[in-house]
């Protein structure tokens, strides 16, 4: 089954079980957009009562987390070497994944400490790939899935949004065209949102320092 046929399956049987699944796959490091999964079952929500969009974004969630566990612990056991030779092999490749992504993932994650496991949720490229560098500096668990549950859920609400919006807005008809509009918006919609975060911490901080 090629990925074309594979989305059209994913698209055809949407459930919170593939939600779910499919969310955990996205997580990892085996290459699958979340524009497949969540904009659609919640414009599916919305059009129709087999599914509820709250439920669509926490099974997303729950996904994510999984995928994202996968990556920490396979990474922590692993260890940098390995990871590093995983990322160079043939079958690294097949998953989108080099060397450079993962360094750059480690580089991020050293740059912005733990709070990078939340914003990196948000980031292309970074975010399926942002739990290993968090094994790899052994992150406690219950930090990394804190973080990661709150990167990973505002993701989804804005996936979730989307199919929303486009179910109201629009006159889309089926889950395809639904996943098509929403990738061609996500990229912009992920750095605004993390454009709008910084500024909102920055503001923070300065009425902090301000105080004192």
């Amino acid at each position: 089954m090629d990925s074309a046929e594979l989305f059209k399956w994913v698209l055809e049987n949407l459930n919170y079980w593939v939600v779910t699944v499919f969310m955990a796959i996205e997580s990892s490091f085996i290459p699958f957009p979340s524009e497949v999964v969540v904009p659609p079952a919640a414009w599916k929500a919305m059009a129709d009562e087999s599914m509820n969009i709250f439920l669509v974004v926490i099974f997303a969630t729950l996904g994510a987390d999984i995928g994202a566990l996968f990556n920490y612990y396979l990474a922590k056991w692993l260890g940098r070497p390995i990871v590093y030779k995983f990322a160079n092999s043939r079958f690294g490749h097949m998953c989108l994944i080099d060397e450079e992504k993962v360094r750059k993932a480690e580089e991020y994650f050293k740059k912005h400490g733990a709070a990078s496991t939340f914003f990196g949720r948000l980031v292309p490229g970074i975010r399926q790939l942002i739990s290993i560098p968090a094994g790899l500096a052994g992150m406690k668990l219950g930090s990394f899935l804190l973080y990661t549950t709150l990167g990973a859920g505002a993701w989804n609400i804005v996936l979730a949004l989307m199919g929303y919006f486009i179910y109201k807005f629009t006159e889309l008809k089926t889950t395809n065209d639904v996943y098509m509009l929403a990738t061609k918006y996500s990229h912009e919609i992920g750095y605004g949102i993390i454009i709008l975060a910084v500024l909102i911490v920055g503001f923070i901080i300065y009425k902090g320092v301000k105080k004192k």
